[in-house]
């Protein structure tokens, strides 16, 4: 086998994980939603849980596609349809964070004195009506 043969069959195989990875944690999220459906966090744990499973693999799918036009094929149209790839899965991970995390991902975890402040505020709204 010639080296491009071997990428081809890494890249090919990095891929075929990351949709193994894909649907093995949706069925992992489903599955953990029907042994609780009635909770109250029963569906945003099933939601979160399926973002989860779809930001790594496309993260994976991400690393196949780089390693295929880098390796494989480096010509201009497969940067460029590497470079349309990469946005639009950039787009849906950080749609998918926003999603599963509630805040942008740059904003950080929120400090327990900015969740006790607001629910400080919270407490005080509450008490003037």
């Amino acid at each position: 086998m010639d080296f491009v043969t071997i990428m081809h069959v890494i890249t090919r195989a990095i891929e075929a994980v990351g949709v193994a990875v894909i649907v093995i944690g949706i069925a992992i999220a489903g599955i953990a939603y029907l042994k609780a459906p009635g909770t109250l966090d029963a569906y945003s744990n099933l939601r979160a849980g399926m973002g989860r499973a779809i930001l790594l693999g496309l993260e994976l799918m991400v690393a196949g596609d780089i390693i295929n036009t880098v390796a494989v094929e480096p010509s201009l149209d497969s940067v460029l349809v590497l470079a349309v790839i990469v946005v639009i899965r950039t787009f849906l991970s950080l749609s998918l964070e926003v999603e599963i995390s509630g805040r942008w991902p740059w904003q950080g975890v929120p400090s327990p004195q900015s969740l006790h402040r607001a629910n400080e505020r919270a407490d005080k709204k509450d008490d003037a009506d």
